[in-house]
């Protein structure tokens, strides 16, 4: 380890505030590099990390899985998708998952990398022990193996506003095999949520609904570009059904895609749908409990097609900068109101987060820095 100190922002513990402190930098391997930092987040993975709600978690940890910022130093080689070799001074954001083996069965026979057995995450199952390894941090340690990709055109605010919610969300949308002239509708209205606004229409959807809260987070997908909106928390759920109805001409979405995170909203969005169409669960990130499914008449008669989607892979992360770089994106994601925060105020920013008082809270690790 070298002499020379950073600071980092570490969770300690499940429950515990996060706190400032100064950690070495690392000595690089062949072909690793030291990111500096530009820009992190503090997304709902960091208040599911707060409150323990994640399994595996080596805590401390220093969070913050989603960064942009500048490769200051390199040793060895570190290629893009293209072989191409980034050079000290680049300006790119990096693949959060690590270790995926493209070995195993799910990798090789399954195609669902993001079931690997050996894959590890920035900023959550990565530890402090394991280095410089989260994005609420001067520096992140870029790991040998770690993706980078290029933000030639995106700005790094506008990448950031969509941020984890980007590869998100287009995972979820390529699940939904939305087509053109569909109307769908997103349960949530939180970054991903946005985001899965966004990329419906983009994907060719006629019309797309979101039921979410609260009303600053509406107006939000509304500047996405929602053709219509409910708080849910002034309606009762028949009356939500009633809603949807009404905008589909009695015949429910065509395509739901549950972006909430509440056990409950599952079973709402296989009701809110039209009889053989498509339900993806995005939001159930974490354990929330169960909740009560009528098999035939929530799922069956209806011959609903509903589909999980976990995490994201390389593949969601370059398609996401790459749609950024055309203007009809960068003009929907330039819409969202971004916050930011210091290493020093990272706790009140969970809170807010947590409490649905801001869209997307940033943090900048030179802020306040010595």
């Amino acid at each position: 380890m070298s002499k020379i100190k950073t600071l980092v922002a570490v969770m300690p513990a499940p429950n515990v505030p996060v706190a400032v402190r100064d950690v070495p930098l690392p000595e690089l391997e062949p072909d690793s590099a030291l990111f500096k930092v530009e820009l992190s987040e503090v997304c709902g993975t960091d208040v599911h990390l707060r409150a323990g709600r994640l399994a595996g978690v080596p805590y401390p940890i220093i969070p913050g899985h989603v960064s942009v910022g500048i490769l200051e130093k390199i040793r060895g080689t570190l290629p893009d998708v293209y072989g191409k070799a980034f050079q000290e001074g680049d300006r790119v954001t990096f693949l959060d998952v690590h270790r995926t083996c493209y070995q195993c069965w799910y990798c090789l026979v399954a195609k669902a990398s993001t079931r690997c057995p050996k894959r590890k995450v920035y900023g959550i199952t990565y530890g402090l022990a394991d280095g410089l390894t989260g994005g609420w941090a001067e520096y992140i340690y870029i790991k040998p193996g770690t993706r980078c990709i290029r933000l030639d055109g995106v700005s790094s605010e506008l990448y950031m506003a969509g941020g984890c919610s980007l590869p998100t969300a287009l995972h979820a949308i390529e699940r939904s095999d939305i087509v053109l002239g569909d109307t769908v509708l997103v349960l949530g209205s939180g970054p991903v949520g946005l985001s899965a606004i966004a990329f419906s229409m983009l994907r060719g959807a006629a019309r797309v609904l979101c039921i979410g809260a609260p009303d600053a987070r509406l107006e939000s997908a509304k500047q996405m570009g929602a053709d219509g909106c409910m708080n849910f928390m002034n309606h009762s759920e028949p009356q939500r059904t009633a809603w949807v109805a009404e905008q589909t001409g009695g015949r429910g979405a065509d395509v739901t895609i549950e972006c909430a995170g509440v056990p409950e909203a599952v079973t709402q969005s296989m009701r809110f749908t039209r009889d053989g169409g498509t339900v993806v669960v995005v939001g159930q990130y974490t354990d929330h409990g169960e909740t009560a499914i009528n098999p035939h008449t929530d799922f069956n008669r209806k011959h609903l097609d509903v589909r999980g989607c976990w995490g994201s892979d390389y593949s969601h992360f370059h398609r996401a900068v790459d749609m950024l770089r055309t203007d009809r994106a960068a003009r929907l994601w330039s819409t969202i109101k971004l916050e930011r925060c210091a290493l020093s105020d990272v706790n009140a920013a969970i809170d807010k987060v947590a409490a649905g008082q801001c869209i997307k809270a940033l943090v900048v690790p030179s802020a306040g820095a010595r």
